[in-house]
């Protein structure tokens, strides 16, 4: 069980974001978002966060991270923070930090979040949220999934890292591009492509196959000519959404998700015109010998602007409902 106050992070490789949740069923109480470039650590941000908070000083907490979570102290993999939960415990004087994967409070906010609270919008088919397993991925930074599974009366949280599983040409055309993308370790994967990072690669190298100069510099530039009507922006958000919707439709084989798969992340909701426009459900439910089981499974951008904390919120009111990995410090 948990101390309240309980503080709540959920730090990922540009953005930091806290908040406190004062009792269990209370409403939560956010607070200032932070950068991790702006911060030397995660004390320093968590501190800057909490200096205008006026209420009970947190008495616990539990972060979730971007990266691996196998020991207590851990670097983040697309930033430069270390995430050391007694050095967070000691220093802000509490008596226990939990720290998880950051895509296991998204798979904990699915149970939480509603369509009909507009936290949801679907893409088309499928139906609405199902009660069998439900997989939640999402590109950011970097890329994050992982699965709900239910397991008797509980719910089992499975982070995973399929964001660095190899990533292949597939439809006509795409083995054209294949030679201009840029590898990262010498590898070409999900998260190489499907990230911020990655829609700016694969702006870049549809450029370079048809003999063109990119334009654009940063992942945002691809988000603001396609609104401005760039033909390559627009080509490029269209790639995005096939190779999504074909990812996600793997994963939602992988691990049977009769009850639905879900898009976080901060890029999705920006693009959800295009997420709904067709490219993405197609690749996502062309699944042959499977794709008329594809099509039954329903699909969803999570556009609620802060599905994790809303995520650990869940998992610490209620954490013998749930099942899953952790690490973390506990004052003696």
């Amino acid at each position: 069980m948990y101390a309240f106050p309980v503080l709540l992070g959920d730090i990922g490789g540009t953005n930091a974001r806290f908040a406190v949740l004062p009792a269990p069923g209370a409403p939560i109480r956010f607070l200032p978002r932070t950068l991790t470039a702006h911060t030397p650590d995660p004390v320093g941000a968590i501190a800057q966060a909490l200096s205008g908070y006026a209420g009970e000083r947190p008495r616990s907490a539990m972060i979730a991270v971007a990266t691996r979570v196998d020991k207590p102290v851990i670097r983040l993999t697309n930033a430069h923070w270390t995430i050391d939960a007694e050095a967070i415990g000691k220093a802000l004087g509490l008596e226990r930090v939990t720290l998880v994967n950051d895509y296991t409070p998204v798979a904990a906010s699915v149970t939480v979040l509603s369509a009909n609270d507009g936290d949801l919008v679907g893409l088309g088919g499928g139906g609405p949220v199902g009660q069998g397993t439900r997989v939640v991925l999402g590109p950011g930074t970097g890329f994050g999934a992982a699965a709900l599974v239910p397991v008797g009366d509980r719910l089992a949280i499975l982070a995973t890292e399929a964001g660095h599983v190899e990533f292949g040409p597939v439809a006509e055309g795409e083995a054209d591009i294949w030679p201009h993308l840029e590898r990262v370790g010498g590898r070409i994967t999900a998260e190489v492509v499907l990230s911020g990072p990655g829609l700016f690669r694969i702006s870049r190298a549809l450029a370079a196959s048809r003999g063109e100069t990119c334009p654009f510099t940063i992942p945002n530039d691809v988000l603001a000519a396609a609104a401005d009507g760039s033909a390559l922006a627009r080509d490029s958000l269209a790639m995005f959404a096939r190779w999504l919707g074909r990812f996600a439709g793997d994963l939602a084989l992988t691990f049977e998700a009769s009850g639905g798969v879900f898009i976080a992340g901060g890029i999705a909701p920006r693009m959800v015109d295009v997420l709904a426009g067709g490219g993405f459900r197609d690749a996502f439910d062309r699944k042959a010998p499977h794709d008329a089981w594809a099509r039954t499974v329903p699909a969803f951008v999570i556009v609620n602007p802060q599905p994790a904390i809303h995520g650990l919120a869940a998992l610490v009111t209620d954490p013998d409902r749930f099942v899953f990995g952790s690490q973390g410090w506990q004052r003696p």
